[in-house]
């Protein structure tokens, strides 16, 4: 049987992308690049002429559309109404909704998929839309002369007030969190990018599925190399799957990077617990 493709230089050019200012992250592609740690033969460049061909789609009816709110309807019905994107409510914890070659496929995600599908077609339409990160919900926002209008993707382009997303808080928090006006802000695409990992480190850690939590933790060290909890993470994940030399590496960065941690004792102890058994192996 044939080794799977390694997914090296495609991290080579994830990295490549994450060098650049944020704003000129092409975000589609990064999140394809993400997918293709799961789906090593992915022709990212042939979902990226999707999402291009959908953009062309949505201009040709945008110029019928000048009004930003009703270029929202326009994209809403394109999105919504003809090609059948939804949030999927039934398998919200399915990984596939993380990954963005799916959520083209399957025309269903969670709310940060369905955001970077209506953000990437409507960027090619010459729309000007940007996440924004909720606490436990992920939204859009369109520029307008007035005040920018707020759109929920994963509720089909539903039109939010401020109001709308206090609801929405109050039914995840039960009444504890109270939206702020830094919560509407647009968030970074690497922001977007970490959150879908984070997504799929939960999913992959309740499933008790190491080898993809590990791969899922080790795109979020290079997107975030100084986040001593994901050095940690990978650390744990690398000793549950005997590889003991390289978790001993993390749990020290670790142990550096947060000398004060709550678990420092109980990781040092586990620390030398796995450089000797990594002597053993030598």
């Amino acid at each position: 049987m044939p080794a799977p493709p390694s997914t090296e230089p495609l991290r080579r050019q994830l990295d490549a992308l994450l060098t650049r200012p944020d704003r000129e992250v092409n975000l589609g592609e990064a999140a394809l690049l993400i997918a293709a740690e799961e789906y090593p033969e992915l022709d990212v460049r042939g979902y990226l002429v999707k999402l291009d061909e959908m953009g062309c789609a949505l201009r040709q009816r945008l110029d019928e559309e000048p009004r930003p709110e009703r270029a929202v309807m326009a994209l809403n019905r394109y999105l919504f109404r003809e090609q059948g994107f939804k949030g999927n409510t039934e398998e919200y914890y399915d990984p596939r909704n993380s990954y963005l070659n799916e959520v083209l496929d399957r025309r269903t995600g969670i709310p940060i998929t369905l955001s970077t599908v209506y953000m990437e077609v409507a960027r090619r339409a010459g729309l000007d839309v940007e996440g924004v990160g909720l606490p436990g919900h992920f939204v859009v926002r369109i520029q307008t002369p007035g005040p920018p209008l707020l759109v929920d993707p994963f509720h089909c382009g539903t039109l939010l007030t401020e109001k709308d997303c206090q609801e929405r808080l109050d039914r995840i928090f039960g009444g504890k969190v109270k939206v702020q006006p830094k919560m509407l802000e647009p968030c970074r695409h690497r922001d977007m990018l970490e959150r879908i990992l984070r997504n799929l480190k939960a999913v992959y850690s309740r499933d008790e599925d190491a080898r993809r939590a590990l791969r899922v933790v080790d795109l979020l060290v290079r997107i975030q190399p100084g986040n001593a909890e994901d050095l940690r993470d990978r650390g744990v994940l690398y000793a549950d799957l005997d590889c003991y030399g390289l978790a001993a590496r993390d749990l020290e960065s670790y142990l550096t990077l947060a000398p004060r941690a709550p678990d420092g004792e109980e990781l040092k102890a586990r620390v030398a617990e796995l450089r000797r058994k990594a002597a053993r192996l030598n």
